[in-house]
């Protein structure tokens, strides 16, 4: 299969979500629709390095497929990070991105016959969000959906107030964020005690995994410690 060409995208906007993390609205040039499937990401090529290999970072896309040429990252800025220091620094409205996609195979399974758990940490909701968003404005039959969204902070949890709205109109989704170094009015602790407590009669599920290494590591062997096989969970590794 021929690689996908490089293209521009413009920046059309950027917004602060939450401390240290920012959305960005990018116009892709030379198309009217951007086609893509929910969960899949765009490599960006940043003038940060001469190896090729070492100046593409890659993002899920946050925003889902709606027949337009403009598409959302959110991105964290990360200490030593080369390529989130140079986006932070060098890009604002009206930059231009070089970029590749879509690229990807964390998407879901057509169609939706299983329990769907969407686990993830930090930027990693940002395919969870497309795929939510895609379920419900295109009204994909689907069983329950449960997003388990662990951060340190409540200041860190992106997307919230959409997130409680969604769980509102989806009356099988259900939302779980779980904050592991501050009290709230909500769950405290880290993600892995929550889809344990879920899935304790072991229901014909698929899990999707988003976020960081040890996390996913994790995760891994505790829903297969549950009963569950290896092809059931699917991953998307950050970092």
């Amino acid at each position: 299969m021929a690689l996908l060409p490089w293209r521009k995208g413009i920046v059309k906007r950027i917004r602060e979500e939450a401390p240290l993390t920012r959305r960005y609205w990018i116009e892709i040039q030379d198309t009217d629709n951007f086609e893509f499937t929910a969960g899949q990401f765009v490599t960006l090529d940043l003038p940060i390095h001469e190896m090729p290999s070492r100046r593409w970072r890659s993002y899920s896309i946050a925003s889902w497929p709606d027949g337009t040429n403009v598409i959302e990252l959110v991105i964290v800025l990360l200490e030593g990070g080369a390529g989130s220091t140079y986006i932070f620094h060098e890009i604002e409205e009206g930059s231009e991105f070089i970029l590749r996609g879509p690229l990807g195979v964390f998407t879901l399974p057509v169609p939706i016959e299983k329990e769907l758990f969407l686990i993830c940490t930090g930027t990693g909701i940002a395919p969870f969000r497309s795929m939510i968003n895609d379920i419900f404005l295109n009204d994909i039959p689907h069983q329950k959906i449960h997003l388990i969204f662990g951060c340190r902070k409540k200041e860190n949890l992106l997307y919230y107030r959409e997130m409680v709205a969604l769980e509102k109109k989806m009356p099988k989704l259900f939302y779980y964020p779980t904050l592991s170094r501050e009290e709230w009015e909500g769950r405290t602790g880290y993600v892995h005690a929550i889809y344990e407590e879920l899935v304790r009669h072991t229901p014909p599920a698929q899990f999707f995994l988003c976020g960081w290494k040890n996390m996913i590591d994790e995760a891994k062997q505790r829903i297969v410690a549950l009963g569950y096989e290896r092809k059931a969970i699917h991953q998307e590794l950050y970092g």
